[in-house]
C-alpha cells in the first residue's frame, strides 16, 4: 500500500493525483474478578478494562485509550469504516484533492490530512490514537515524534501486509475482534459465491486489471490489491504477461510497455481509467488490437471512485461487486 501511496504522489504531476484495570487496593478479589484477570492475560492485554497495553508490529508497548475518539489511521480508513469507526481525518494527496473515493459514503464529512502526516498537521487534530500501516511510516525518529502527540501503534512491518491480518490487528486494538471476524466471514462467503458464479459465466477465461494514468498503462501485481482478489481469492486464470511482470516487481502496480501490452493475452480487462473517456492511449492501435478490447470485453471504472487501486475488506468487497455486475449479472 505504501508503494501505491508513493505512486499516487509521483503521478500527481500528471494531474492525478490495541490483569484487569486496577480495581482498587483490595488484595482479595472476587471469583468474577479473577476470571476477568485470567481472560485479560490470555488475550495478551495487560489490562482488561479501561486503558490497555498492546505490543505493536515494531515491538513498542502502546497504551491504547479505553475508547479512542479521535483516531488518525492514514490509508487504513477502509478497515476503520468496516469496523464502524470514523477517523478524525482521512488520507489524501494533492492538498486533499484526491481521496479514497469509494469510502466517501462514510467519510464525506471527514476532513483530509496529507498522506505523509506532517507533525504539525497531525497535532492540530488533537488525536488520541495514531495507527501507522507500516514501519516505513515511522522510520528514523518519526515514531518518537508521533508518540509525543498521541499513542502510536504500528500495524505491520512490511510495505504490503496481509489485509486479513491487518483487519484482525486493528480489531484487537479497538476491542472489536468479534466484528472483525464477522467482516472476514462475510467476505469469504461472498468470495465463494462469486467464484462459483464467475466460473459458470466465463469458465476458464482470463482477466487482467489495467490502470491508465498520465498516458501510461500499469498492470496490477498478481499478489497485491485487485490482483490478490482475482488470482488468489477467485482463482481466475492469469494472463502470461501479468505473471511475467509480477514476477519481477514488488509494486502494487507496474508500468507495462506498449510491446508487452500488445502481447496481453487477456479475455477480459478491468480498466481503471484516470485519464478520462477521451484518453488518447485508448485510441492507439496497440490497445485497440488487444483481444479483450476487440471483443468488447473491457469494463471501465473511473479511478476517482473505484476501489480497484486499493485493498482492504471494503475495497475488495466492492471489486467482487464490480465483477458480478460486469461478468455475471
Amino acid at each position: 500500500m505504501k508503494k501505491l501511496r508513493y505512486l499516487y504522489i509521483t503521478l500527481s504531476i500528471f494531474g492525478l493525483l490495541f490483569l484487569v484495570t486496577a480495581c482498587g487496593g483490595d488484595k482479595e478479589e472476587s471469583k468474577s474478578d479473577q476470571d476477568d484477570q485470567q481472560s485479560a492475560e490470555e488475550s495478551g492485554d495487560e489490562n482488561a478494562g479501561g486503558e490497555r497495553t498492546l505490543t505493536d508490529a515494531m515491538g513498542h508497548e502502546v497504551t491504547i485509550p479505553e475508547e479512542p475518539k479521535r483516531v488518525i489511521a492514514s490509508y487504513l480508513e477502509d478497515y476503520l469504516v468496516a469496523l464502524d469507526i470514523t477517523p478524525a481525518a482521512q488520507w489524501s494527496v494533492q492538498d486533499g484533492a484526491s481521496v479514497q473515493g469509494y469510502l466517501q459514503d462514510s467519510l464525506k464529512d471527514v476532513p483530509t490530512i496529507p498522506h505523509d502526516l506532517p507533525l504539525e498537521t497531525v497535532a492540530s487534530f488533537k488525536p488520541d490514537l495514531l495507527l501507522m500501516d507500516s514501519a516505513g511510516m515511522v522510520e528514523g525518529n518519526k515514531y518518537e515524534q508521533y508518540s509525543r502527540i498521541a499513542p502510536t501503534y504500528v500495524v505491520g512491518k512490511a510495505e504490503n501486509n496481509d489485509w486479513r491480518e491487518e483487519l484482525k490487528t486493528i480489531g484487537k486494538v479497538f476491542g472489536e475482534e468479534d466484528k472483525a471476524s464477522k467482516v472476514l466471514e462475510d467476505y469469504e462467503q461472498k468470495v465463494d459465491e462469486t467464484k462459483k458464479d464467475l466460473k459458470d459465466a466465463v469458465g476458464d477465461e482470463s482477466i487482467a486489471a489495467i490502470w491508465l494514468v498520465g498516458n501510461t498503462f500499469y498492470v496490477v501485481n498478481d499478489q497485491l490489491s485487485s490482483g490478490d482478489v482475482l488470482y488468489n481469492d477467485l482463482e481466475v486464470p492469469e494472463p502470461n504477461v501479468v505473471k511475467e511482470i509480477s514476477g519481477s516487481s514488488k509494486s502494487n502496480w507496474s508500468e507495462i510497455s506498449l510491446e508487452k501490452l500488445a502481447q496481453l493475452d487477456a479475455d477480459h480487462i478491468f480498466l481503471i481509467n484516470s485519464d478520462g473517456k477521451e484518453a488518447k492511449m485508448l485510441q492507439d492501435d496497440i490497445w485497440q488490437n488487444i483481444p479483450a478490447v476487440k471483443k468488447g470485453n473491457v469494463y471501465e471504472y473511473a479511478a476517482a471512485d473505484s476501489s480497484w487501486l486499493y485493498t482492504g475488506p471494503i475495497a475488495n468487497t466492492k471489486m467482487l461487486e464490480d465483477i458480478n455486475e460486469s461478468l455475471i449479472k
